[in-house]
């Protein structure tokens, strides 16, 4: 339905404009009570199969959504009933700010992608907080992915992460330090080695800092760029492991553009979707034969079916996250998904997802 029906429709909106109207109407149905029985329409019962603890929470599935799709937490109660297992909010950054001038998003339909150069919009780790600590329940792991203010240099970026860990960590089930948006300028140098073990430990230490206060000590993860040169890839990898951090997102979007057809292909941005899957999927076998699975990596990048899914599964990723296919496939996609994995490893044999993590790294 949502194919031949509402995406019509959606699509001959302003992206932006219809990306907000997507978020007011699933954020007014997450406070109806009827949401998650309505929803499970297109959801499927929880998989055994597919049920596993990491970091001390229950994810019962390995499939998330993506940060930058509700980046002011607006629908988590929405997006969990639709069969997400898990959900990474934001990017958010201690201030509020507008991000960059619009128009900033665009669709490549013939490539099965998006472009976008948001510029971390967003109203604030404050308003993040009031909005996390209302919800009446968590109905799904929440992680929050954070990153500094435009107008904060790098030289001063550490206390830009710290500020929304001190802010955020009693409403977080993990962090995710974001050094790889391509669209928040000089932002990815902070990927470099010795700024980012530098970085993590000055996280690590504030969320040690506040585990007393909040009696929490959530896990922290770092996004990495699918644009890093091989060395740079490794010594990334290396330096989140010297620092202690506790998983890998592989990876963010990208600023190729190779073998791309439509027309928007030359607009500035971060690309995502399908031509990213290929490149982000060796990505997690380099990061998981890096880390030899001492921690978890999430896999993102151009997953439009359960088999690229599946691959990336088998490449080294715990969990997985979607974005780009969901607004191009819609609400179902949570489900399919769920439904096609706990086939493919019923086929091969599998008795648990875990079995599958990393056998074709």
């Amino acid at each position: 339905m949502y194919r031949r029906l509402l995406r019509p429709v959606l699509f001959r909106l302003d992206p932006e404009d219809a990306h907000h109207l997507t978020l007011r109407v699933l954020g007014a149905a997450s406070r109806l009570p009827v949401w998650p029985a309505l929803a499970r329409t297109w959801t499927v019962p929880a998989e055994p199969r597919l049920t596993q603890t990491l970091w001390g929470h229950t994810f019962v599935s390995p499939l998330g959504l993506a940060a930058g799709l509700d980046k002011n937490a607006e629908a988590v109660p929405a997006f969990a009933a639709l069969g997400f297992g898990f959900l990474e909010v934001g990017t958010v950054t201690p201030r509020a700010q507008p991000g960059h001038d619009r128009p900033r998003l665009f669709r490549l339909p013939s490539d099965g992608a998006l472009i976008n150069r948001m510029g971390f919009n967003n109203a604030g780790a404050p308003a993040l907080r009031a909005r996390l600590g209302a919800l009446p329940a968590r109905p799904a792991p929440v992680w929050v992915n954070i990153g500094r203010n435009k107008v904060t240099p790098n030289e001063d970026a550490v206390q830009d992460y710290r500020t929304c860990v001190r802010v955020l960590q009693d409403v977080a089930d993990a962090f995710v330090v974001n050094v790889s948006s391509p669209n928040t300028p000089g932002l990815r140098a902070l990927q470099a080695a010795d700024d980012l073990t530098a970085l993590l430990r000055a996280v690590l230490e504030e969320v040690e800092a506040g585990r007393v206060r909040t009696l929490s000590s959530p896990p922290v993860l770092v996004k990495l760029a699918p644009d890093l040169q091989p060395a740079a890839f490794e010594a990334s990898v290396k330096a989140v492991l010297e620092a202690g951090a506790s998983g890998l997102i592989v990876s963010n979007t990208t600023l190729s553009r190779e073998g791309l057809t439509h027309p928007s292909r030359e607009e500035a941005g971060g690309l995502s979707g399908r031509p990213l899957h290929a490149r982000s999927t060796e990505l997690i076998r380099t990061a998981y034969r890096l880390t030899r699975g001492r921690v978890p990596i999430v896999g993102v990048g151009g997953i439009w079916s359960a088999e690229d899914a599946y691959a990336k599964i088998r490449a080294g990723a715990s969990l997985v996250e979607v974005y780009t296919a969901l607004v191009y496939e819609g609400p179902g996609l949570p489900a399919r998904l769920n439904r096609g994995l706990a086939r493919l490893l019923e086929r091969d044999g599998f008795r648990h997802v875990s079995e599958a993590v990393g056998v074709q790294a």
